[in-house]
């Protein structure tokens, strides 16, 4: 049968360095370790307390933490940026096409209220002039009604004549 024997090292019959037992009254001024504090948590920043609970949250949390900032801020970035882009794109696309068409599109108007006002010129002076009878024209001694359904008001005869410029 086999019988375990313990032996011990030698360093551990040694004594330990360090102060003697006899020095019971050794003080360490020196110590940082106080009764007293010196801290103050009025001072203390929001940073300062973030700063310290680092070290509660494990490393891997805080990778996963930083991974995942950093993939939502480039989606941010990402977006912002294609916006932007897009923005600039109607923006120009706005101007290069846009302003001329309302331009075009004025000219029309004006075009249009030109002819209108000519016609209106043609069928007030053949009112006016007492012109021979055609279509739209008037007869010497029409009233006023007839005179308003020949210049578009209906039989009511509740248009107004302008006068042209």
């Amino acid at each position: 049968m086999v019988q375990l024997v313990e032996v011990e090292d030698e360093h551990f019959q040694q004594p330990q360095v360090g102060p003697d037992e006899d020095e019971e009254d050794f003080t360490d001024t020196d110590s940082e370790i106080s009764t007293e504090s010196n801290y103050d948590p009025t001072d203390e920043t929001l940073a300062d307390r973030l700063a310290a609970l680092r070290d509660v949250v494990p490393a891997t949390a805080r990778g996963w933490i930083h991974q995942q900032y950093e993939t939502t801020a480039s989606a941010v970035r990402t977006a912002l940026s294609f916006a932007g882009r897009a923005a600039w794109t109607v923006s120009v696309s706005a101007l290069l096409v846009g302003v001329p068409f309302a331009l075009a599109y004025g000219e029309d108007q004006n075009f249009a209220a030109m002819e209108q006002e000519q016609r209106m010129r043609e069928l007030g002076g053949e009112v006016l002039g007492g012109g021979e009878g055609g279509a739209g024209g008037a007869k010497p001694g029409m009233t006023p009604e007839e005179i308003g359904a020949a210049l578009g008001g209906g039989a009511a005869g509740k248009a107004e004549a302008k006068a042209a410029l």
